[in-house]
């Protein structure tokens, strides 16, 4: 059989986290393209696994991608695996894969681990349809404009941020989506000091601000979609006019109403109108 590629994920904090497949398959092969050498060797090492191992990140994938598929082609069996979780997923490995493919070098691959995922499937917003956005722009300008192409999205958004721009990304996050979106704050999966938390954009501002400790480590931010956002903004003009209504007439519980949030008079009017006779039936 020709020598493959095998994509493996590996734990991104918790090491009993990788596969038994990913521990076989790391063994077995005769090279290891690792993100960083140094920090693959500690996993490697922990799991008694003594292939060898070769760099592949950043800013050698270019320049080295044609070693490495010529490797595979003269018969080596070879893993790429990232310094944490799945490989290519905010990681370097693209390059590297899609030349295997042109190659017509079989890519195999070990799942395990991702973040995105991890975080996703523990804060509690809607998961049927999700979009993975990556590391925003690390300039404010360039950040807030990738936001606002992205504000009326109405699938769950995920993004990846680093913990010195954390408050700053939450902080452009609330003035473009708006202070009510609901967020999942995710940071340290699976780590010692894991932090889990779903609330409101502004206040994860306030919590992150009040607690230097969630500005380290690596984070996750799951971003509720637009359609969730209006769901939430419509519940909140419903209660505030339900109990208007207890007090005062339609008219004048819809005129406070619009006063109070900012919306038209008449759309608070026919909604106001809406919930009466709802109450009525």
């Amino acid at each position: 059989m020709n020598a493959q590629l095998f994509v493996v994920s590996t734990p991104i904090g918790h090491l009993d986290d990788i596969t038994y497949r990913a521990v076989e398959v790391l063994k077995s092969v005769q090279i290891i393209a690792a993100e960083d050498t140094r920090t693959s060797a500690q996993l490697l090492k922990h799991f008694n696994i003594s292939t060898p191992l070769t760099a592949c990140h950043d800013h050698n994938e270019s320049n080295k991608t044609d070693q490495l598929i010529q490797r595979i082609l003269n018969g080596e069996n070879m893993a790429l695996i990232s310094d944490a979780g799945t490989p290519l997923i905010s990681d370097p490995g693209f390059k590297l894969v899609r030349a295997a493919q042109q190659h017509q070098i079989r890519v195999v691959p070990v799942p395990g681990a991702c973040a995105a995922i991890a975080a996703l499937s523990s804060v509690g917003l809607p998961s049927d349809r999700f979009s993975f956005e990556g590391f925003l722009p690390s300039r404010q300008s360039q950040r807030v404009a990738t936001l606002e192409k992205l504000k009326d999205e109405t699938q769950t958004l995920i993004f990846y941020e680093a913990p010195h721009r954390i408050l700053e990304c939450v902080k452009d996050m609330a003035t473009v989506f708006g202070a009510e979106r609901p967020v999942g704050f995710a940071r340290e999966i699976t780590k010692t000091f894991e932090t889990i938390k779903k609330m409101s954009l502004s206040e994860l501002v306030n919590f992150i601000e009040n607690d230097h400790h969630q500005q380290k480590g690596e984070i996750v931010l799951v971003i509720g979609g637009a359609t969730e956002q209006k769901d939430l903004e419509q519940e909140a003009l419903d209660k505030l006019l339900l109990r208007l209504l207890q007090d005062l007439s339609v008219k004048a519980a819809s005129q406070l109403a619009a006063d109070l949030t900012g919306i038209k008079k008449k759309v608070a009017y026919q909604r106001a109108l809406e919930l009466t006779d709802k109450k009525q039936d």
